[in-house]
Formats: structure tokens, sequence, C-alpha cells
């Protein structure tokens, strides 16, 4: 059975964005799989849900509960970014007329050389 323990503030953590902290709500849980009893009494996992948009993380990998506070909202924090990056749009570009010779006359020389290592019997123009 899974207990959950409510918690209105998190203890001194440093937030990125600074409005964050009054919408999140942190829970804290015990971690379930391998590591013992260590692991199967203490409620080191914590889970933040981001209220406005309903994100949820959570991280229950590390013994400590800070450290899996920490966890927590650097993923949430990247989770944010992700939901508000825009990129930039491309705006189209002509090649110069110089870069266009250049180019060509690469091709030109390019197509030269593969012509002379054929077989014997093809010509150069």
């Amino acid at each position: 059975m899974l207990k959950l323990i409510i918690m209105n503030k998190p203890p001194s953590v440093s937030f990125k964005i600074p409005p964050l902290e009054n919408e999140l709500s942190i829970t804290h849980l015990k971690g379930s799989g391998p590591g013992g009893q260590n692991r199967n009494k203490r409620m080191s996992g914590v889970r933040v849900e981001h209220l406005p948009t309903g994100i949820v993380v959570v991280a229950t990998e590390r013994r400590s509960q800070q450290q899996n506070l920490s966890a927590a909202l650097e993923r949430l924090n990247e989770k944010l970014r992700r939901l508000v990056f825009r990129p930039k749009k491309r705006i189209k570009t002509k090649a110069t007329i110089s870069s266009q010779k250049k180019r060509l006359s690469f091709k030109k020389a390019h197509a030269l050389k593969k012509k002379l290592r054929g077989n014997s019997g093809d010509q150069v123009d």
C-alpha cells in the first residue's frame, strides 16, 4: 500500500522560475522495487505536480528525500521549458552569385577528375 504525505511548501529548494513555487503540489511516497528495508520503509520518493499544466514528475532513485526533490524539480523545469519552447522561424536566403559559381567550378573539376579515373577507352572532352 502506498502512503502519501502532502507538504504545503518544499523545504529550502531554489527554483529557477520564481512563481513556480506557488503552483506545485508536492507529495512524498515510498519507493518500490529492490533496495531492501531502507527503501521499503522510508518516504524518500517525491512526486511533484505542476497544477496549471497537470505535468507530473516522480523521483525515487536516490536515498535522500532532498536529492529526490531537487531531481524532480529539475525534471519539471526541463518539461516546462520544452512545453514553452518555440523554434526560431527560418528566414529563407538565396545563395550569392559568387558561391554559385564556386560550387559549379568545384563540380566541374570533380567531374573531370572522376572522368579521368575511368577505363582507358573513355575519352576526355
